[in-house]
């Protein structure tokens, strides 16, 4: 409750977009033929030497962190001595914390890279062990620092220069001291710690390790092993539905057959998490999710229903898709093809310089820093047997950030680097710019970054094009963007409370409740606009975010909206305004966690508290499918 945690983590799994941007195919930089991670040059591969140069440094790392954590849990019964007292355990955790981040980054970086590995597995969970441990040695702390007056801590704060980082820290412990129990109760919660990771651990193995993805026959007569990235580029490359058809059953059906093993461990995310909300006095999960960070409710529920009654601009653009792309039915699987068939191929390489080059209008300063994360082996490129799917960023303190792809030569590809390479400067300048009690960034706002970059290269490719096929397609991926970012995202969310709802009414959770959700929700965002395949009735058991990160996805929606009208505030105006609007976006990310995200947004020129905000980007949409309408005139 007062920042210290065992680790603050900040990966972030991404839902990628679709563009155009012409590229030749002179380029011999193109996605390597083969699955065998140890024939990818190592260009396109980590470098986890920064982090520990070996795993006998790793080890010394572990040595050194349980010898702080030891130490620190001395201090018990000493925060009452005054600010020196105080100043002292927060900066031994300070030391603590970095170490936690190297410790539990060097294991999970090398895990992701190839999932089957058990030895790795293993070092990892010995880092969630003594995690675990140090949580429950460090019980006392809260309760220990809250017995203090707040109007004496207060007076400390004031006369201590030197507890200036921990501020905010120490004071938001003060506003939810009501939910922080007294040193017994802090204890108990935290002998749970290892065995609330278990429902993520199981979805992992289940989803990953222990996957078996079905190969299929194509038209072409090609064989195609349905991986996530293979499903992903059949879906938004081949423009033969039957294929599509084929590749979505095929894919679904593989998640089918375990839906009640799916249905078991998200009862078990549920159970946990209306368990959490009881044992800290909050009247709901939602409230217990969006406290942390001073996140009203109403901003929850004010944006789920602000888009349930927005759909119609959705539903008119699958119409108008359904019409273009002349198919007697439309399915979801037919969502990601482009209306206007194009082959272009997307290195990885030439794609990296165009993000780089998008981001000119943030600065100098901006730009060249992206561009040396860009030369670090930072980026982990390809697919390759047994790694972890999708695409995040993960920062290590003191180090900087490191990026998973799956690149693909698609263009949606290029949107996603564009969107993780957001998150890698977002924890670039948090890091750089703030101490460690403050360098974590809230999820709330960390997808501000991400989807202004997209917009960023967006804008860029729209500005450069001539061809009105190229523009046509540039148009559908802005309205793709919405799509995905807002509406699915929402849709997501609108699952996810109602699921907790579910549970905190002791009503049942079995596999066909979770389906019927869904699938009723289906229903009510695309109206009859789809074919309801009854196999997408399933789709909540392959979303990462439910298991992983519950009421995370919400933050999408919020963040788009966020992230529109910042652009538009930087993009109007005098120069001068618009200058102003630039630095203001830049403070927001160097402010890591030094503030409540509301807060930084506003400060930054945005209020989600008005449903206005919300309700922006719908209008934005309609308006957008009517252009996207007139540009398909003039292709006929």
């Amino acid at each position: 409750m007062t920042g210290l945690t065992p680790f603050a983590s900040r990966v972030s799994l991404c839902f990628a977009t679709a563009s155009l941007f012409l590229m030749t195919h002179a380029f011999a930089d193109t996605k390597p033929a083969t699955r065998n991670r140890a024939e990818i040059a190592a260009d396109y591969k980590w470098d986890f030497s920064p982090i520990y140069p070996d795993w006998g440094a790793w080890e010394q790392g572990m040595k050194d962190m349980e010898a702080k954590m030891d130490a620190f849990a001395a201090l018990k019964g000493t925060l009452k001595d005054g600010p020196a007292a105080v100043l002292k355990a927060y900066r031994l955790h300070d030391e603590i914390g970095i170490i936690q981040y190297r410790a539990y980054r060097y294991p999970q970086l090398q895990r992701d890279t190839d999932t089957r590995n058990q030895e790795i597995a293993g070092r990892l969970q010995r880092v969630q062990a003594l995690f675990a441990k140090f949580g429950t040695a460090t019980a006392w702390f809260n309760p220990e620092l809250l017995a203090v007056p707040e109007d004496t801590m207060r007076g400390w704060l004031d006369a201590t220069p030197d507890l200036k980082p921990y501020r905010f820290p120490i004071l938001d412990a003060y506003r939810q001291q009501k939910h922080v129990l007294d040193e017994k109760g802090e204890k108990l919660l935290s002998f749970a710690t290892r065995f609330n990771e278990t429902p993520r651990s199981v979805y992992s193995e289940l989803s990953t390790s222990d996957i078996k993805f079905p190969t299929i026959t194509l038209a072409d007569g090609k064989d195609v092993t349905l991986t996530p990235g293979a499903y992903q580029s059949i879906l938004a490359t081949n423009y033969n539905q039957a294929d599509r058809a084929k590749a979505f059953e095929a894919y679904l059906k593989t998640y089918e057959a375990t839906k009640n093993t799916y249905a078991a461990i998200y009862r078990g995310i549920l159970e946990r998490g209306w368990f959490m909300a009881q044992a800290r006095d909050y009247p709901s999960t939602l409230h217990r999710a969006l406290d942390g960070d001073a996140i009203p409710p109403e901003v929850y529920t004010t944006l789920v229903d602000t888009v349930r009654a927005g759909t119609a601009p959705l539903q008119r653009y699958i119409r108008l898709r359904q019409k273009i792309l002349g198919v007697e039915s439309y399915h979801l699987y037919d969502g990601q093809i482009p209306l206007v068939k194009d082959d272009t191929q997307w290195p990885y390489r030439p794609a990296r310089a165009l993000v780089r080059d998008s981001v000119a209008p943030l600065g100098t300063e901006y730009q060249s820093k992206l561009a040396e994360l860009l030369e670090r082996n930072r980026i982990d490129v390809y697919e390759n047997e047994g790694k972890r799917s999708g695409a995040y960023n993960a920062g290590v303190y003191g180090v900087g950030p490191y990026v998973l792809m799956n690149y693909n030569d698609t263009l949606d590809a290029v949107f996603t680097f564009a969107h993780e390479m957001g998150h890698a400067m977002h924890t670039r300048l948090s890091e750089e710019n703030q101490p460690f009690a403050t360098a974590d960034y809230t999820i709330f706002v960390a997808e501000v970054a991400s989807t202004i970059n997209e917009r960023l290269l967006l804008e860029k490719l729209l500005a450069e094009s001539k061809d009105p096929k190229e523009r046509f397609l540039l148009l559908q991926h802005a309205i793709d963007s919405i799509v995905g970012t807002f509406y699915t995202q929402v849709l997501f969310a609108d699952f996810e409370h109602r699921a907790h709802t579910l549970a905190e009414k002791g009503e049942p959770l079995t596999a066909d409740v979770f389906s019927s959700l869904y699938d009723d929700l289906l229903k009510d965002y695309y109206g009859d606009a789809i074919v309801r395949d009854p196999l997408y009735r399933y789709t909540w058991t392959r979303i990462p975010h439910f298991y992983n990160s519950p009421y995370y996805v919400y933050q999408y929606a919020t963040c788009f909206a966020s992230s529109a009208q910042l652009y538009k505030v930087m993009n109007t105006g005098t120069p001068a305004e618009r200058a102003a609007a630039t630095e203001r976006y830049l403070t927001l990310l160097k402010s890591g966690g030094n503030d409540h995200p509301m807060e930084q947004l506003r400060k930054a020129g945005v209020n989600l508290a008005k449903r206005e905000t919300v309700q922006a980007v719908i209008d934005q949409m309609d308006g957008l499918v009517t252009r996207l309408e007139a540009e398909a005139a003039k292709l006929k």
